[in-house]
C-alpha cells in the first residue's frame, strides 16, 4: 500500500510542471523505487535510511566486521555482513546483494564507490537505478584535466595552468615557469588533499613533484599531475546544483568551506560571507553551466577557488555525489536533498524552480556546520579511535541539528573516517548562527577518543572568523591564537574521571 501511495506521489510530481530552467528532453517514464540498498556506512547511511523509510522505501544496509554493532547496521531489518573492512569497495558483491534483496536502486552515499564511474555503469547494466548522476558525467568530472577542458569550452573560468599529457619533469618545470610561481601541483585523479604540493620557487619543483607523484600513485594508482597557478589567499566556495532527467537544472545556493585542516573541511557555512550579490549570481550561473555541460542528473557540487585579493573565482572540481555538508544547504532552503535524489532517480522533476529556491534562501538566514571528529588538533589533527565511554549531545531543535553515526558505547573504528557527527545550526544572521554553534558545542560531552570540540569552540570566538575574514589557510595563519594551551578546567577533570570510571565498569 505504501508503495502504491509512493507511485501516486511520484506521478503528481511528474505532472506538476514547474518552470523549466533549460529546454526539456523527451518525457521520462516514472520508475518508482520500492526497495533501495545503501552502499555506505555511518551517519550518511543513517541519513539516507531516514528519508527513504519516511517515503515508504524498504532499505537494505551493509556492514563489515568492525561495524557489526554500529548504528547503521542496526537501522534496517535487512542488513548484510560484508566481512572484511575494505568490502564497502567491493562493487560486484554489492550489486549482487542488491539483486538478491530485491532492490531496484543503490544509493552510494559519499566516499567509497559514490564517484566510481565503473560501479555506476555496472549498476545500470545490472538493471539497477544508480541514485546519482550518469556514469558518463562521473567519468568526465573524475579527471581534473578532462573536466577543465570541458569547463573552458562551457565558459566556466579555470585557473591558468598546464593540464596536458606530457609528464616529463623537465617539461612540467618549464610550464611552471611560464605560469609563474608559486604553483600548485595536483594529482589529476586526486582528492582530499593527497597528491597535492605548493611549490614556491624553481629549485623546489623537482623534489615536490616527485613527492606528489609518489603520494598520488600510492593513494589513487595514478601519478599524472597538473600544474596550476597557486592563489595565495584563496577561499573555497562551492555551489550545490541539482538536475533532473527533463533538462531542469538549479543552484541551491553556495557554501563557504574555507576553514580546513590538511586540505579537508571542518566548518562549512551558507551563505558565503562578504560575497557581493553580482558575484554570487555569477558563480551560481557558472555552476549550472558546469552541470549542463556534462548532462548532469541528481545532486552535485561545483567547487570554486575564490581569490580574496582580486575577487575572481575559478573552477576547481565537481563532486558528483551528495556532499558531507549537504545539511547546510538543507537548512537554508528547507528542503530534503535525499528526497530530491530519490525523486530525480525515479524520473520526477525538480520540486522547486530557481526563483522559488532564491526566495527560500532570502528568508532563511544563515547556517553553519561543524564536523565533530575523533582527532587530536594538537598533533596535526591526527585521527583517534576507541570506545565512546560517554557521549552527551546538544538537544536537537528546528534550528539545531545533529547528524551522527554513533551513540555512547559505540566504537570509533581506526579502519574508517573518524567523524563522529555533524552539528548544524541555523540563525537569522551569521552572527546569531555562530553564537548558536558556540552554545551547542558547549553542551557536548565526550569521554573516550580525543575530539576536536575544544578546537571548534576556539574557532567560534576567533575575531577574524566572526568578522567573516576567512581563507583556506586560516588555521595556519591563526595558529598561535587557536592552539593556546590553557590549564584543564575542573569540568575536564570531571569528564576524565567519569571516563575512567565507565571504562572500569565496562571491563568488569
Amino acid at each position: 500500500m505504501r508503495a502504491v501511495r509512493r507511485a501516486n506521489h511520484l506521478r503528481q510530481l511528474l505532472n506538476a510542471s514547474p518552470l523549466r530552467q533549460v529546454s526539456s528532453t523527451p518525457t521520462v517514464s516514472p520508475k518508482p523505487l520500492t526497495a533501495v540498498l545503501i552502499a555506505n556506512r555511518g551517519e550518511i547511511a543513517l541519513r539516507v535510511n531516514r528519508t527513504a523509510s519516511a517515503y515508504g522505501i524498504r532499505t537494505t544496509t551493509l556492514y563489515t566486521d568492525p561495524d557489526a554493532h554500529s548504528q547503521h547496521a542496526l537501522s534496517s531489518a535487512h542488513a548484510v555482513n560484508l566481512g572484511d573492512p575494505s568490502a564497502y569497495l567491493d562493487g560486484d558483491r554489492i550489486i549482487a546483494i542488491a539483486k538478491e534483496q530485491g532492490c531496484q536502486g543503490i544509493h552510494p552515499g559519499y566516499g567509497f564507490l559514490s564517484e566510481n564511474p565503473v560501479f555506476a555503469r555496472k549498476c545500470t547494466d545490472a538493471g539497477l537505478t544508480f541514485i546519482g548522476p550518469p556514469w558518463q558525467a562521473i567519468e568526465a568530472m573524475g579527471s581534473k584535466s578532462k573536466s577543465k577542458d570541458i569547463m573552458i569550452a562551457a565558459g566556466v573560468p579555470c585557473i591558468p595552468g598546464y593540464h596536458g599529457s606530457n609528464q616529463d619533469p623537465a617539461y612540467l618545470k618549464e610550464e611552471a615557469a611560464k605560469i609563474g610561481y608559486p604553483v600548485l601541483l595536483k594529482a589529476v585523479k586526486g582528492g582530499g588533499g593527497k597528491g597535492m604540493r605548493i611549490v614556491n620557487k624553481p629549485d623546489e619543483f623537482l623534489d615536490q613533484l616527485a613527492s606528489a607523484k609518489s603520494e598520488a600513485m600510492n593513494s589513487f594508482g595514478d601519478d599524472v599531475m597538473l600544474v596550476e597557478k597557486y592563489i595565495t589567499t584563496p577561499r573555497h566556495i562551492e555551489v550545490q546544483v541539482f538536475a533532473d532527467k527533463h533538462g531542469n537544472c538549479v543552484a541551491l545556493g553556495e557554501r563557504d568551506c574555507s576553514i580546513q585542516r590538511r586540505h579537508q573541511k571542518i566548518l562549512e557555512e551558507s551563505p558565503a560571507p562578504h560575497l557581493e550579490e553580482h558575484i554570487r549570481q555569477d558563480i551560481w550561473e557558472k555552476a549550472r553551466a558546469a552541470a549542463l555541460a556534462v548532462k548532469y542528473e541528481g545532486a552535485g557540487t561545483v567547487e570554486f577557488i575564490f581569490d580574496n585579493d582580486s575577487g575572481e573565482f575559478f573552477f576547481m572540481e565537481m563532486n558528483t555525489r551528495l556532499q558531507v555538508e549537504h545539511p547546510v544547504t538543507e537548512m537554508v532552503t528547507g528542503e530534503d536533498l535525499v528526497r530530491w535524489q530519490l525523486i530525480v532517480a525515479e524520473g520526477g522533476r525538480l520540486p522547486l524552480t530557481q526563483a522559488e529556491i532564491e526566495q527560500r534562501i532570502s528568508e532563511r538566514g544563515a547556517a553553519i556546520e561543524a564536523r565533530i571528529y575523533a582527532e587530536n588538533p594538537d598533533m596535526n589533527f591526527i585521527p583517534d579511535s576507541g570506545l565512546l565511554l560517554h557521549l552527551r549531545t546538544p538537544k536537537p531543535t528546528s534550528t539545531v541539528r545533529i547528524d551522527a553515526g554513533f551513540v555512547a558505547g559505540d566504537e570509533v573504528s581506526s579502519h574508517y573516517d573518524p567523524m563522529i557527527a555533524k552539528l548544524i545550526v541555523q540563525g537569522p544572521t551569521r552572527e546569531e548562527a555562530i553564537q548558536k554553534l558556540r552554545a551547542a558545542l558547549e553542551e557536548y560531552e565526550v569521554a573516550g577518543p580525543i575530539t576536536n570540540i575544544e578546537f571548534l569552540k576556539k574557532m567560534c570566538v576567533s575575531p577574524d572568523f566572526i568578522a567573516g575574514n576567512v581563507e583556506t589557510g586560516y588555521i595556519q595563519k591563526h595558529h598561535d591564537e587557536l592552539f593556546t594551551h590553557e590549564p584543564p578546567t575542573p569540568e575536564i577533570y570531571a569528564q576524565a574521571a567519569l571516563g575512567l570510571a565507565l571504562k572500569e565498569m565496562a571491563s568488569t
